[in-house]
């Protein structure tokens, strides 16, 4: 019988394996001499997803490790509430730190629930170590890992990865512990940063003052969550700065995330007329209809999507269609409660641009699904 890995060139195996999860990628490298070379090579472990919940269990040596200095990019997930999957990640984390010349983007998550009360110090104090290893980190992100972030890694990404583009840190924890101060000594230490996401308690008008600054490299994204209750009770941040930031930076985008910790004047005093927001989330207890239609009077040349979770009426309906009207750039709308016909039709008359909408005129079983405009 024939080497299969006659039949296929290398560059072909390495393509179709980079495809395979991890255990099938170790099955296939013992299957000949030629898929072994084709699923240990660069081009198979450059961009890698690595799931801590069964592929690593049993298999961290030798295979995984042998391969860790061609990832380029690596996106790790675990379960928090198991032992075993954070014992992998917190194990993965910790060799990957050792063995970084080539790491240039960590994304971390969580899947399932947390325990309660947990901290996830293991998991924290790993990606310490990471950054304090990878000097040449371009991309790290914190969004889906649940435990509150504070000064401290803030700082040692600072002082530990100089040439980072992009740090997100604006996740769904219940405490907000980053300081203005803190992003401002970030600023300065990377100065080629240009994504960055915050809760809205970690900005100031001072981060965007030297955000706007003259010698700053171009800086294209803003992710804002407001969430918690220091979000709440952040100082506002006055339309002048935003106005001289989009002067300084005419392709920014800001996207804003607004959830119920927000009473209805903290949501209007974040929403300045002179923010470029492209993205805006609107999960509220209060009133979602004064929202859009703010984001219809200011927001109309920049906003790209726009989600709304609210209860349905008459008022939230006519919001909807007058930001239809006006938004013609608009790209995707989702709005999670029943609306009626002529909200489906404003939006589909009035945005050509319309890729992706969540549009229900009738109630249906959850999770709701998207309809793809092709």
């Amino acid at each position: 019988m024939a080497d299969p890995g006659e039949k296929l060139p290398e560059e072909v195996l390495a393509l179709i394996f980079g495809h395979l999860p991890l255990r099938d990628r170790a099955a296939a490298s013992r299957v000949c001499k030629a898929w072994a070379t084709a699923a240990t090579s660069s081009a198979v472990w450059h961009d890698t997803s690595i799931s801590c919940s069964s592929e690593l269990e049993g298999m961290l040596p030798p295979y995984l490790f042998a391969c860790l200095d061609q990832v380029h990019n690596l996106r790790l997930e675990y379960e928090p509430s198991r032992k075993s999957s954070r014992r992998a990640a917190t194990e993965l984390l910790t060799v990957l730190a050792k063995r970084t010349p080539g790491l240039r983007g960590l994304r971390l998550e969580c899947c399932g629930e947390k325990p309660l009360f947990d901290a996830g110090r293991d998991i924290l104090d790993a990606v310490h170590v990471v950054c304090g290893a990878a000097r040449d980190l371009r991309h790290l992100d914190l969004r889906r890992l649940p435990f509150t972030l504070d000064d401290a890694l803030v700082m040692q990404a600072a002082r530990g990865c100089p040439e980072l583009r992009s740090l997100f840190l604006d996740n769904h924890a219940l405490v907000d512990s980053v300081r203005p101060s803190s992003v401002l000594k970030l600023l300065e230490a990377c100065p080629h940063l240009c994504a960055l996401g915050l809760h809205l308690a970690s900005l100031s008008r001072a981060v965007l003052e030297a955000l706007a600054a003259p010698n700053r490299s171009p800086f294209a994204l803003l992710s804002l969550r407001c969430s918690c209750p220091e979000d709440a009770r952040a100082s506002p941040l006055p339309d002048e700065a935003w106005a001289a930031l989009s002067c300084r930076h005419p392709r920014l985008e800001v996207e804003l995330e607004l959830e119920p910790a927000l009473p209805d004047e903290v949501v209007m005093r974040v929403l300045q007329p002179a923010v470029p927001v492209a993205a805006l989330r609107l999960n509220l207890c209060g009133d979602s209809v004064g929202p859009v239609r703010f984001a219809a009077h200011h927001y109309a040349a920049t906003l790209r999507v726009l989600e709304v979770r609210a209860s349905s009426s008459i008022e939230l309906h006519a919001a909807l269609e007058e930001l239809a009207a006006r938004c013609a750039g608009l790209r995707e709308i989702h709005c999670f409660c029943v609306v009626r016909p002529s909200v489906l039709d404003a939006f589909r008359a009035h945005c050509p641009r319309l890729r992706s909408y969540t549009l229900k005129l009738r109630r249906e079983p959850h999770p709701w699904q998207p309809t793809l405009v092709r």
